[in-house]
């Protein structure tokens, strides 16, 4: 058993660490925790469900570069963010920015909540009106259906 969990770290414990390799980290580290931070920010095109500081996609690598050299030539986080998305639009971007292009990604979860609860208020109601008394007339019109359906 103890076999079975030092093999389980082994093969696990590469997987946890994140992709960055050394070579790509800057000397400065306050520029390195502003590029890390970035890179936590921006989706890895290849793997699609991971950060490009997560990936070890070779596309992954490449903007991790980029995003160190733009740090380094003197850009500011936002700058380094608006020249990824222009390269590779707003997909790029783990949590999109709210625009009027994704003003119906941001606001489907309220809409369909909304919705959801006009549906279930309608429900009561019809639920309610079916519980309620029948009046004189409806009686007496039930009471000729009935009536003429015994005769035939």
């Amino acid at each position: 058993m103890m076999r079975l969990v030092v093999l389980l770290v082994a093969v696990l414990m590469p997987m946890a660490v994140a992709a960055v390799e050394p070579d790509e980290m800057l000397s400065d580290p306050a520029l390195e925790a502003r590029a890390r931070d970035i890179s936590a920010e921006l989706r890895c095109m290849v793997c699609q469900n991971q950060s490009i500081d997560d990936s070890n996609a070779d596309l992954a690598r490449d903007l991790r570069l980029l995003v160190r050299d733009r740090l380094t030539a003197g850009d500011s986080d936002d700058e380094v963010v608006d020249y990824v998305v222009s390269r590779y639009g707003e997909f790029v971007l783990l949590k999109p920015r709210f625009s009027p292009q994704t003003w119906l990604l941001w606001g489907a979860p309220a809409l369909l909540i909304v919705l959801g609860a006009i549906g279930l208020w309608r429900l009561a109601l019809s639920r309610r009106a079916a519980d309620r008394p029948l009046s004189r007339d409806e009686e007496a019109r039930l009471e000729t259906i009935l009536s003429d359906g015994e005769d035939h």
